[in-house]
């Protein structure tokens, strides 16, 4: 994929042209949606797009989403008027992280940036976003697939402490999984700062929202939570192979 003549090198432009007739605005969408990985509003999106708001503008959003290359999801009580568009497309993803600017000079790139900060980045949200696709995996696994949920994010109003939870499963047993992705090699591992952090995340969506609904700390890694010191403020885990099971029942 690297090389100058790779065959895939030009696929991104043309991906988007088979599948839109005026594909010019679906990429200029796609673009500015990946420079925020937390996603965009729709005021956000006209800003850096420069396309105006209107109905078009809605069926393009509407198209994206259908095709799965974005997604539309809402803030923790925030009105619908409020949801973000996030880019969820893993080809399109890796495109604008790996690809777009890559000058092609080194076939053996994905190889020599193994232990690259860059990388570890995007597999740390390459993970987030394989577990907001599997949430039905995730709900099995938690014992709570027949009951009624929503899924939400949330971010704090506080400027300078921002806390932020990118997902949120608020169910109708009066529970909320407060949930932490976390990409890791080995077991993951809470140390002492890490769990303060959660501490301060929990009080603060508690205190903002005013819920008072019991909130349990869920761990979503790759491979499992070491059960130190630090474990005893977990309430659930689950780990990648849940996301991949499929129950016969």
């Amino acid at each position: 994929m690297y090389k100058e003549d790779a065959p895939l090198k030009n696929e991104f432009a043309f991906l988007y042209a088979s599948l839109f007739k005026n594909y010019t605005n679906h990429l200029k969408i796609v673009d500015a949606l990946s420079t925020k990985t937390k996603g965009l509003t729709r005021e956000e999106i006209i800003a850096l797009t420069k396309i105006s708001n209107g109905g078009g503008l809605t069926d393009m959003l509407n198209e994206l989403e259908q095709c799965d290359f974005i997604r539309r999801y809402q803030s923790f009580g925030k009105k619908e008027q409020h949801s973000l568009y996030q880019l969820i497309d893993f080809y399109s993803l890796f495109y604008f992280n790996f690809l777009k600017t890559n000058t092609f000079d080194d076939s053996h790139f994905w190889t020599n940036a193994i232990d690259n900060a860059r990388r570890r980045a995007w597999s740390g949200y390459a993970f987030e976003q394989v577990c907001l696709a599997h949430l039905p995996q995730i709900k099995q696994k938690l014992g709570i697939f027949g009951v009624s949920t929503k899924t939400a994010s949330w971010r704090s109003n506080d400027k300078e402490n921002a806390a932020q939870i990118d997902l949120l499963i608020e169910r109708n047993d009066r529970v909320i999984n407060l949930c932490e992705m976390k990409y890791a090699e080995d077991e993951f591992v809470i140390d002492k700062q890490y769990d303060e952090a959660l501490r301060k995340k929990r009080g603060a969506f508690r205190e903002e929202t005013k819920t008072r609904k019991t909130i349990h700390i869920t761990m979503i890694t790759t491979n499992g939570v070491r059960h130190n010191q630090y474990w005893g403020n977990i309430q659930s885990e689950v780990v990648m192979d849940d996301l991949f099971f499929h129950s016969t029942k």
